[in-house]
């Protein structure tokens, strides 16, 4: 399955079907950066709400810079504002999802403080972002790097309990993305060399066939996966 579709794509989406699948019916969620509402599909049996700053444009100006999208539409979301002043009432959501935002908002922890205020004791914090990710959607990318202990550290501070942190893929998962993105990268870039970096992706390919190595997530991997509750009142 590796070799034929995005390990990290496909990985994490299976992952949020299932989470959000528990999710009580009715339950009122939150989609925090919820872009083209790629996860509304998983929510039919929630009262779902999406929210999106609605100002990434394909990287107008910034043509050359990371992996930009020539076609981004956000016209069907439903709050458009700043994640971090999210125009609804405290304690108004059941649940909320962000799931690979919080590397294209300039300050997280902020973030994290407004779906503190906006969900309700009790309520579910469902979380993904990047541990290794290259540049994408310029301007508006600012890190990475969101280790376990980010979460541990982070979401206790804000009285939230984590109740599942698993991550995605691992050290190996990550060399071998990287190794087949050479090629291609070298391609677009038109450098002479590039049959060079194609040969050298194949013999990753080789490699990771016959060698199937996994694991090392304790060093890297794409990204972890989270689910906190926030605590109740007392």
């Amino acid at each position: 399955m590796d070799f034929v579709k995005n390990p990290n794509e496909f990985k994490r989406q299976q992952w949020l079907k299932e989470t959000l699948s528990r999710l009580p019916n009715g339950w009122r969620l939150l989609d925090a950066g919820a872009g083209e509402l790629k996860n509304r599909k998983y929510c039919a049996h929630l009262d779902y709400v999406s929210q999106d700053f609605c100002q990434y444009k394909g990287g107008e100006g910034y043509d050359s810079e990371g992996l930009q999208l020539t076609q981004w539409d956000t016209s069907c979301i439903d709050l458009i504002s700043d994640i971090t002043s999210i125009p609804s009432q405290d304690e108004s959501f059941d649940a909320i999802l962000c799931s690979e935002v919080l590397e294209h908002v300039p300050e997280p922890t902020h973030a994290l403080d407004e779906f503190t205020r906006l969900l309700k004791p009790g309520g579910i914090l469902i979380i993904t972002a990047p541990f290794s990710s290259i540049v994408h959607m310029a301007p508006y990318y600012y890190c990475t790097g969101f280790s376990k202990y980010w979460y541990e550290h982070h979401l206790a501070l804000r009285g939230f309990e984590i109740k599942e942190l698993v991550p995605n893929g691992g050290w190996y998962s990550l060399l071998r993305q990287e190794i087949l993105r050479l090629g291609s990268l070298e391609y677009k870039r038109r450098s002479i060399i590039w049959p060079v970096s194609c040969a050298f992706s194949l013999i990753g390919v080789l490699y990771f066939m016959v060698c199937r190595s996994r694991g090392l997530e304790n060093l890297a991997c794409f990204g972890w996966h989270c689910v906190a509750r926030k605590k109740s009142h007392g």
